[in-house]
């Protein structure tokens, strides 16, 4: 399968750090965000990347180029206005080219295995998310997995609702005669599931939301030993 890293993001929420350069090139262990998640996508047999962007995203561009410094190809969907999950997706569907795709957060800091990942048919299931443990930004989560492996959105199991991770295998299908315009996933998500169509697992290893300059200092202290100043982090 190929995979779509989702990098469109303002980094708001990462300031000043991303003044005058996009989340995804923040730096852990000397080496960018984005890099680290391409690495992992690669290890997991991941042959084609495509990313799109849109804040400063000729950086992005400028760093990685085509993706032969990292051993494998990749493509980009430039966005002229935030086009958001569902509408940057379906942008890229062209460039995607198989039926069924990985799709992960270009701000998720995590060692799971993408090879664990299988295509899906596009009838009985149109997504697959994988979900981890609460984190103490997200304390409610955001989906239940039933018995069968089913996710919903069930609001009566709060005490079970877990945080989605942003790693997750979209079929084609999900976005099926939708026009490329500014549109969240997350309704398509949320009306797959009422059609029992979405499945899910649990991932216990390392997980982490790179969305706060807190959060970046915490990921470089595991991958360094040592917490770095953020001017540091930015560099």
């Amino acid at each position: 399968m190929r995979a779509m890293i989702l990098a469109a993001g303002l980094g708001k929420r990462m300031q000043p750090l991303t003044a005058n350069i996009p989340k995804p090139l923040l730096k852990v262990g000397g080496k960018t965000l984005i890099e680290h998640q391409i690495e992992r996508l690669k290890a997991g047999g991941v042959t084609g990347v495509v990313i799109n962007h849109f804040y400063l995203g000729g950086m992005i561009e400028e760093h990685l180029r085509d993706g032969s410094r990292l051993g494998i190809e990749i493509s980009y969907s430039r966005e002229p206005i935030r086009l958001e999950t569902a509408g940057g997706i379906i942008k890229s569907l062209p460039k995607l080219k198989d039926d069924s795709f990985i799709v992960v957060n270009a701000d998720v800091w995590t060692d799971f295995d993408f090879s664990a990942l299988e295509p899906l048919d596009g009838k009985g299931r149109l997504a697959h998310l994988v979900l981890v443990k609460n984190a103490e930004h997200n304390p409610h989560g955001d989906f239940y997995i039933d018995e069968q492996g089913r996710v919903h959105e069930d609001h009566e199991a709060r005490d079970e609702r877990l945080t989605f991770s942003g790693i997750s295998v979209m079929h084609k299908n999900l976005f099926k005669d939708m026009p490329i315009q500014p549109r969240s996933v997350v309704p398509l998500l949320q009306e797959a599931m009422q059609q029992d169509k979405v499945s899910g697992e649990i991932y216990g290893g390392k997980w982490i939301d790179v969305g706060t300059p807190e959060r970046l200092q915490e990921v470089n202290a595991q991958s360094n030993g040592s917490a770095n100043s953020p001017q540091e982090l930015a560099s």
